[in-house]
C-alpha cells in the first residue's frame, strides 16, 4: 500500500520536528521527502507544516492530517496482523453452503483432512438446496458453495465442475446389492424412499420417470439423507443419491451404492463455486484450492 509510506513520512516528520531528521531515519533524501510533502500540501489545499529556521511545526490543518495519518496507519497495522493470522490459517470461519449429499461424509472428510494441518481453523457449514446455496453466495452468507444440478448465473464463478452419476442405495443384503449396475426398471419392484422435490437428484429422477412413464412404489420421501439411509437399513427400501454422497465403507456400514446405467439417467454437474469478483478470505481460498484438487482427482478416476 504505497500511500501508507507517505503517511508514515508525515507522521515521522511531526514526531521528529524536522524533515532532515525524518529523512535520515527513513533512509531517503531530505529533498525527495520535502517534494512529496509539498505535493501532498498542494493536493489537500493547505500547508501541513510551517517551515522554521530550525525545523518544522504542524499547522492546524497539519495536526488534523497527522491524526488521520496515524489512524490509518493503526488500521493498516491491525489489518496486517489479521492477514498474518489468516496466512497461518488460524482463523475463520470458512463458510460453506452445500447440498445434502455432501454433508454426511464427503465434506466432513475433507474438513477433517484439512484441519490436520490447520487445527485452529473454524468452519461454518450450512446444508442448502442448490438455489438457496447460490443465494447464500450472493448475499455474502457463504464463501463457497458446492451443489448438484445448479443453474449458475453470470454472478457466480465456477471453480470446479465434475460429472456425477446417480446411484441406488440399498441394504447390503438386498436382492439388488450384488449387481454392478442397475437399470431404473430393476428398482420398480421394491419399495422406494425418495429425496424430496427440492433436491437435484429427485428432480432428475422425476424428469426421467415422467418421460419414460416409470412408476416407483414410493413409500417415503425426505429432505434428510440420514433419514433416507435409515429407511434403507430398517425398512429394506431403495433410495437414490449422487455417487459422491455414497457412504464410505467405514461410515455407511450395511449400505451399498450401485450406479444407475447411463442409458437411464444422464450425468449432471456437481459444482464448486463462489461469487464472481469477490476476493475470498485467505482461509476460504486455501480450502477452495484443496477442494478443487480433490474434485479434479475424482474426475480423472
Amino acid at each position: 500500500m504505497r500511500h501508507l509510506k507517505l503517511l508514515e513520512q508525515v507522521s515521522e516528520i511531526a514526531r521528529a520536528g524536522s524533515i532532515r531528521s525524518a529523512a535520515e531515519k527513513m533512509n531517503i533524501t531530505a529533498s525527495a521527502m520535502n517534494r512529496k510533502i509539498h505535493d501532498l500540501e498542494a493536493e489537500i489545499g493547505a500547508p501541513i507544516f510551517e517551515r522554521q529556521p530550525r525545523g518544522v511545526r504542524l499547522t492546524t490543518a497539519g495536526e488534523m492530517f497527522v491524526r488521520y495519518a496515524r489512524s490509518q496507519l493503526a488500521d493498516a497495522e491491525r489489518l496486517e496482523s489479521q492477514l498474518e493470522d489468516l496466512r497461518g490459517l488460524r482463523r475463520g470461519p470458512v463458510r460453506i453452503a452445500c447440498s445434502q449429499a455432501l454433508a454426511n461424509d464427503f465434506l466432513a472428510r475433507e474438513i477433517a483432512d484439512f484441519r490436520e494441518a490447520n487445527p485452529r481453523l473454524v468452519f461454518d457449514v450450512k446444508v442448502r438446496d442448490h438455489r438457496a446455496a447460490l443465494d447464500a453466495l450472493v448475499e455474502y452468507d457463504a464463501d463457497l458453495a458446492i451443489v448438484y444440478r445448479a443453474v449458475v448465473g453470470p454472478s457466480i464463478r465456477i471453480l470446479r465442475a465434475v460429472r456425477q452419476r446417480l446411484v441406488a442405495i440399498v441394504r447390503a443384503g438386498h436382492p439388488l446389492a450384488a449387481k454392478k449396475q442397475l437399470r431404473l426398471s430393476d428398482c420398480l419392484s421394491y419399495p422406494v424412499a425418495l429425496p424430496d422435490a427440492t433436491l437435484g437428484g429427485r428432480q432428475l429422477l422425476d424428469e426421467v420417470a415422467a418421460r419414460r412413464d416409470l412408476r416407483f412404489d414410493v413409500m417415503a420421501e425426505s429432505n434428510s439423507f440420514e433419514m433416507l439411509r435409515s429407511l434403507v437399513l430398517r425398512c429394506d427400501m431403495v433410495s437414490f443419491q449422487i455417487e459422491i454422497g455414497t457412504p464410505a465403507a467405514d461410515f455407511g456400514a450395511g449400505v451399498v451404492g450401485i450406479p444407475i446405467d447411463d442409458r437411464d439417467l444422464p450425468t449432471s454437474d456437481l459444482v464448486l463455486c463462489q461469487l464472481r469478483g469477490r476476493i475470498l478470505p485467505i482461509a476460504a481460498a486455501a480450502f477452495a484450492e484443496r477442494m478443487s484438487k480433490t474434485l479434479s482427482q475424482m474426475q480423472r478416476r
